[in-house]
């Protein structure tokens, strides 16, 4: 799943709670899937601190 379906998904899971609820299915698929975003955030930036060269004056 790309990034952008992902977060598709997490805002309709969000929208749908605050209107009628989750059911418990869809309280695992949000959990799992904000789980897989995050971890989509932290390699990124892991990417970009790996990536900044020190380099002394």
């Amino acid at each position: 799943m790309d990034i952008d379906a992902l977060v598709q998904r997490i805002n309709e899971l969000a929208r749908k709670h605050k209107t009628e609820g989750l059911t418990q299915d869809e309280v695992l698929e949000r959990a799992q899937l904000r789980e897989t975003y995050l971890q989509n955030v932290r390699k990124n930036f892991r990417q970009q601190l790996d990536s900044i060269e020190i380099v002394d004056k």
